[in-house]
């Protein structure tokens, strides 16, 4: 039998009691791109105090498959010590990502945009320490997809980079209205979620949601800086935001439907690298071949080959 023996974060921890009346501790443990359901059964009143959520833990478990999806059953538990050498950021953040790489690139795509109310509003936004401590650290999710430390930061740079790229196949679609909605359309995340860690929902992330928030940013902005709310470029904006779910995302229903080339090219930039990236977090979390995927609500083959294919290789 499988015995996994690796450091982890503790995201999330619920104590439940079982039928028995022990208690026991589901948690959700975070290492780079994974994030594993774990159980340690009849937890203990001193690891009831210690193993709470951002703990840095080494655990010993026994991998099972429970409904379809992959689980940690753990044997051995403790926290980690400074002799173990295990930093939080290395537990919590993606393998070779760079934070200030990935600044440097929304730098330099920010300076793409011409329109000087879009520019205005992105650069008065940006300029806001509080703004740019949270948008270079959140998560993009709280799971899924780009649920890791900078994965805010990565998700944009990304959308934007990857539009840029296509763009030119595209003159019809205005290029400063999509980057400045790559640039925007997610940045009401940073009100949504509470922190950069172990992000919970906000109570106006939960109440109102990232979209209505974000909009409310620019308004604000907007105001700040002198330009009207109803300037035509930031009502294109604003509507390739509050449109981008279509008519159903992971539960999530834009209040209105894209009815511009911009919001439609942004929806489905946004859709495939959500898809891609979640695709990419479920490979690293299984063990190879089939898998549930919570995105996708189904199995998918996470090896990336059939087994006739495997087949045919060893011929």
């Amino acid at each position: 039998m499988t015995t996994i023996r690796d450091f982890f974060m503790i995201r999330e921890r619920e104590i439940k009691q079982a039928a028995n009346g022990s208690l026991y501790a589901n948690f959700t443990l975070q290492k780079q791109l994974k994030q594993m359901p774990a159980r340690l059964w009849d937890i203990t009143e001193e690891q009831q105090e210690t193993l709470v959520k951002k703990a840095m833990v080494k655990v010993e478990a026994i991998p099972r498959t429970y409904r379809q999806k992959q689980e940690l059953t753990i044997q051995r538990i403790r926290l980690a010590t400074e002799e173990d050498g295990i930093s939080r950021t290395e537990l919590i953040s993606k393998k070779g990502l760079s934070r200030e790489d990935l600044w440097h690139e929304l730098r330099m795509l920010m300076d793409e945009i011409h329109s000087n109310p879009l520019q205005t509003v992105i650069r008065h936004l940006y300029s806001e320490r509080l703004n740019r401590e949270r948008l270079t650290t959140y998560p993009a999710a709280k799971s899924l997809h780009h649920s890791y430390y900078a994965g805010l930061l990565e998700q944009m740079v990304e959308l934007a980079l990857s539009s840029w790229h296509l763009l030119p196949m595209y003159p019809d679609v205005d290029k400063d209205k999509v980057l400045a909605a790559c640039l925007l359309g997610d940045i009401g995340k940073i009100k949504a979620l509470t922190e950069a860690i172990a992000p919970e929902y906000t109570d106006a992330g939960e109440l109102i949601g990232q979209l209505v928030l974000s909009v409310e940013m620019i308004n604000d902005a907007a105001m700040q800086t002198g330009i009207s709310m109803d300037h035509p470029e930031l009502v294109t904006i604003k509507h390739i935001i509050l449109s981008q779910y279509g008519e159903e995302g992971n539960g999530i229903r834009s209040t209105v439907q894209a009815k511009s080339a911009e919001a439609l090219f942004y929806y489905h930039m946004k859709r495939m690298n959500t898809d891609l990236r979640a695709f990419q977090m479920a490979r690293e979390q299984g063990s190879g071949g089939w898998a549930y995927v919570d995105l996708f609500k189904r199995r998918m083959n996470i090896r990336g080959t059939t087994n006739w294919e495997e087949g045919k290789r060893d011929e």
